[in-house]
């Protein structure tokens, strides 16, 4: 008798959409659904949420029929700097504003890797600290502070 090799990144990834998919299923089944001609507040929801149970069961049987690399170890660099960096724009943006979070949150999101030249860094940092500033303030006007009050 031969044994079949799971695709264990396959099989958690799948296990982790239906899981949100059933969550955000069970979240919104009190909303009113409505039709594709008169939408309710439940109808994207859970239009997204079936999609995603799709893309879930898709994946847990492709990891339950092929065999897969093994998955790597976590490594906590860019792990602690993508979460510290998020972290921080969420308590910096409305003080700070968008430009000068925008600019740290490019920055310490920088700092997951190694190659990370700080002179680049700091270009890129400012450059798409503009383009949003561009985007949100000025083109889609949302009333986003720019600059600290």
């Amino acid at each position: 008798m031969t044994r079949r090799a799971l695709d264990w990144r396959d099989l958690i990834l799948g296990l982790f959409l239906v899981a949100v998919a059933t969550g955000a299923l069970w979240m919104t089944r009190r909303l009113p659904i409505g039709s594709a001609a008169d939408m309710g507040p439940g109808y994207m929801p859970r239009v997204v949420s079936l999609a995603l149970l799709g893309f879930g069961a898709f994946f847990l049987l492709r990891g339950a029929r092929h065999a897969g690399a093994a998955i790597e170890p976590v490594h906590l660099r860019p792990l602690l700097a993508v979460l510290l960096a998020v972290g921080i724009f969420a308590l910096t943006a409305e003080r700070l504003g968008l430009a000068i979070a925008s600019v740290l949150t490019v920055l310490l999101a920088g700092l997951a890797t190694r190659e990370t030249r700080p002179l680049e860094s700091i270009g890129f940092a400012i450059l798409l600290s503009g383009l949003a500033a561009l985007l949100f303030v000025k083109v889609l006007a949302l009333p986003v502070p720019l600059w600290p009050r």
